[in-house]
């Protein structure tokens, strides 16, 4: 196969309430040949839309795009604005389906106790489920993560949730991607189920998928070795085809 004759970059986008540290386990295993950013576009824009747009923006040329979570749903959104531009989507424990009315009451209810100041009361006891249980007892590993949506603050916490309670269905333009996607989810995922990441394989034409064995929601912190090994042979494929 020959390679692309114009420089690819890959962007990684995070979760909610999250930043480059997410990644602290890929970024030193990263093919060489791509050049690698942490987008912050979710830190400055309140909607799913409008980061991916700003993704697009402030990133020239072709794109492999890798969001986890809401990451995923930027990533998303980005391939239906500019398919000609993404090359290549890694979409790590993430939804297609818009916000349900269960999840909607629970985040509204969330963003009450955000705008009041009660930030750690709500983050700190459910920090857990987001984790397997063989990983949720790791105090190193949760308090981690704690520690990064505690610096992400009320008001993120509060646009971010906003945002994803609003994204829009991305499963009516995935059958029409033409580039190869990666489907990698926990499969004790409680978060976003496998039958998130199930849906989205049906829907894509040129999916792969991968299944993280004893693994929740935060896939590049709890299981960073298998997750590495999945994302770099992936990339290597695609930035080579």
């Amino acid at each position: 196969m020959t390679s692309l004759t114009r420089p690819v970059r890959l962007v990684l986008l995070p979760g909610l309430a999250c930043d480059a540290r997410l990644w602290r386990d890929q970024l030193p295993v990263l093919p060489a040949a791509l050049e690698t950013k942490v987008s912050d576009a979710a830190t400055r824009y309140g909607t799913i839309p409008s980061m991916a747009a700003a993704v697009l923006r402030e990133n020239a040329g072709l794109l492999i795009l890798c969001g986890a979570s809401m990451g995923g749903m930027i990533a998303m959104e980005a391939a239906r604005q500019a398919p000609e531009r993404v090359v290549g989507l890694a979409l790590l424990g993430t939804n297609a389906q818009p916000e349900g009315a269960e999840t909607y009451a629970l985040r509204e209810a969330a963003i009450e106790l955000f705008e009041r100041g009660d930030v750690r009361d709500v983050i700190e006891p459910n920090i857990v489920f987001a984790f397997h249980r063989a990983q949720a007892t790791d105090r190193e590993l949760t308090q981690r993560y704690l520690q990064i949506v505690l610096d992400a603050g009320a008001v993120q916490l509060i646009r971010q949730n906003r945002a994803v309670m609003q994204r829009p269905d991305a499963r009516t333009h995935l059958p029409s991607l033409r580039c190869p996607v990666l489907v990698m989810c926990g499969d004790s995922d409680t978060l976003t189920p496998p039958a998130c990441s199930r849906e989205i394989a049906a829907l894509v034409p040129q999916a792969e998928v991968v299944w993280v064995p004893q693994c929740g929601h935060m896939l590049t912190m709890e299981k960073p070795a298998l997750v590495n090994a999945a994302l770099v042979d992936w990339l290597e494929r695609v930035s080579a085809a």
